[in-house]
């Protein structure tokens, strides 16, 4: 039970949890350092940030409360005309159908790329022949779903909606702090992420990244300006920004370049585990090169949250229903109840991997 034994964390895809050493004493020092100092500090944290993301020109880096506020500037701040068209894959997370959705009123067309009948994530053939339409401004996509952590081909979304002329706007809340990303190697037009997930970093700091190509029309900027700035999202929380720093400096330490094929590994052995119950089915690409380390699980006559929370009391805390992400669902077809989402951190271990085996299989029968 949970009093026997400490708590189990495995929603890192939800909140990366407990914080490593140094980001709870950056943020500790950042509270008690003197307020004239700030303005150097944020130059300097910021620059970080953007190398962290190979971002040459950290003015083109906006540093917002999270990354729902940067998708929600990166979507809603172009100058969209009636008519326009904007496409998304079948796996957002709401934070970024939101803005899309509040574009149908301003008579921007708002299509949606769902998966491919050969089992691709994206219908890469349906999404060249919208692009082929015209009137296409940006095509909008997470870089993995945050229900089954599976990765989508952004690669090639990125090349095809540059044959076409379109710009493309990448969510990477799920993969920013786990994969390396050089925003130029990558040719995204435009990037958001979160920094509580990934990155290590505590709640309310993400950011967006704004290529120079890109020529943002926020209504609340001045007519000759191109880039959103923090007049559109609000002051910049500067203890998270430099808890932010020091996560991205954690995660850049020797001791975490395996981090990513560690936590593959215990998703790995959960879901090895799980498959053994007849009543347990997994979501999502088997390979563990194909997703992050995320599990998504149904259990055959239980409803997911009933599961989530007798985990829960056997101290293995899990993520139970939609996780903010209908779409994804309708996609997967578990709309209906969602999943039991399993993710790992980066200090996750093989022996707890097996403790959450157990309780899974004790689960295995209503």
């Amino acid at each position: 039970m949970a009093g026997s034994a400490p708590t189990l964390y495995l929603n890192h895809a939800g909140t990366s949890w407990p914080k490593p050493a140094p980001v709870r004493e950056a943020i500790q020092s950042a509270l008690e350092a003197p307020v004239d100092a700030w303005a150097e500090t944020f130059a300097r944290h910021r620059e970080r940030v953007a190398d962290a993301f190979a971002i040459s020109d950290p003015e083109r880096l906006l540093l917002t409360p999270g990354c729902t506020s940067a998708l929600q500037v990166a979507v809603s701040d172009h100058p969209w005309a009636a008519g326009d068209k904007l496409v998304t894959s079948g796996w957002e997370h709401h934070a970024l159908l939101r803005p899309a959705l509040e574009l149908r009123r301003q008579g921007v067309e708002h299509l949606i790329v769902g998966p491919g009948r050969d089992g691709a994530l994206v219908d890469l053939l349906r999404l060249e022949e919208i692009l082929r339409g015209g009137r296409v401004r940006l095509v909008a996509m997470c870089a993995a779903t945050n229900v089954t952590g599976a990765l989508l081909p952004i690669a090639e979304v990125i090349r095809l909606a540059h044959d076409y002329g379109a710009y493309v706007l990448i969510d990477a809340a799920q993969t920013a702090g786990w994969l390396d990303i050089d925003v130029g190697k990558l040719g995204a037009d435009l990037l958001a992420f979160a920094g509580h997930k990934g990155p290590q970093a505590p709640w309310g700091i993400g950011g967006l990244y704004v290529a120079k190509r890109v020529a943002m029309r926020s209504p609340r900027l001045a007519e000759a300006a191109t880039m959103v700035g923090y007049c559109d999202t609000g002051s910049v929380d500067r203890l998270a920004l430099a808890g932010l720093v020091a996560g991205l400096g954690w995660l850049a330490a020797p001791a975490q370049r395996d981090r990513l094929e560690r936590a593959r590994a215990v998703i790995a052995r959960i879901r090895e585990l799980a498959a053994s119950s007849p009543v347990i089915r997994a979501h999502g690409p088997a390979a563990a090169s194909a997703r992050m380390p995320t599990l998504a699980l149904t259990w055959a006559g239980q409803r997911t949250s009933d599961v989530a929370a007798r985990l829960r009391l056997q101290g293995v805390h899990v993520s139970g229903g939609h996780q903010c992400a209908p779409l994804a669902h309708t996609s997967l077809g578990t709309h209906g109840d969602g999943v039991v989402r399993i993710s790992a951190g980066p200090e996750t271990t093989m022996d707890e991997a097996d403790r959450a085996g157990e309780a899974l299989a004790r689960l295995a029968t209503p």
